[in-house]
């Protein structure tokens, strides 16, 4: 779960917003723990100590990345690195994205292991966005990876061999500025 960047945009750290009684970052959490995901690894940056506070109690492990002002493919890799040799599939999430429900991550793991494809990518009305779902054979890939935008270059890559879970384009809301408030939240 990428949870480490500064939300300039916002003028406010999202993590925080609030939405049904709870922050959006606990808000994720709880939702890739009733999904079944395990371990749940949280990337955090940008007010580290707030951030980890926040997750206290919850069944998360927080991974800091100290490169998070550079960029969200730092965090992606750190997230990457921290996952356990024993998983052999990481989904990753922004917290950012409220709607994603744990049947929806539910269904992407379900997909993976109904196919064994490298990648499952969620898929809303025609545009490709988080949550995904990454096999293990593409990790040293993922980690190779410069630059922004290295989750959207790995999936375009492997597009061929990759299933997609559909969802309807409403489903798809990310918070980045105050007027994603109105809409996402």
């Amino acid at each position: 779960m990428l949870a480490a960047g500064a939300s300039t945009r916002m003028g406010e750290n999202k993590l925080f917003l609030r939405l049904d009684g709870e922050t959006l970052l606990r808000r994720a959490v709880n939702r890739a723990t009733a999904a079944g995901l395990h371990p749940v690894i949280v990337v955090v940056g940008h007010e580290r100590e707030r951030a980890e506070r926040e997750l206290e109690g919850l069944a998360c492990r927080p991974v800091f990345n100290p490169r998070h002002a550079e960029g969200q493919h730092t965090s992606f890799r750190s997230g990457i690195d921290a996952v356990p040799e024993e998983c052999a599939a990481a989904v990753v999430l922004l917290v950012d994205m409220p709607r994603v429900t744990e049947e929806m991550i539910r269904a992407l793991v379900a997909r993976w292991r109904e196919t064994g494809a490298s990648l499952v990518a969620s898929d809303y009305a025609g545009v490709q966005a988080p949550p995904t779902l990454y096999d293990r054979a593409l990790f040293p890939e993922i980690q190779a990876m410069k630059g922004e935008g290295c989750g959207k270059q790995i999936v375009q890559r492997h597009r061929d061999e990759a299933e997609a879970v559909s969802w309807p384009a409403q489903s798809l809301a990310d918070v980045d500025v105050p007027a994603d408030r109105v809409h996402a939240l």
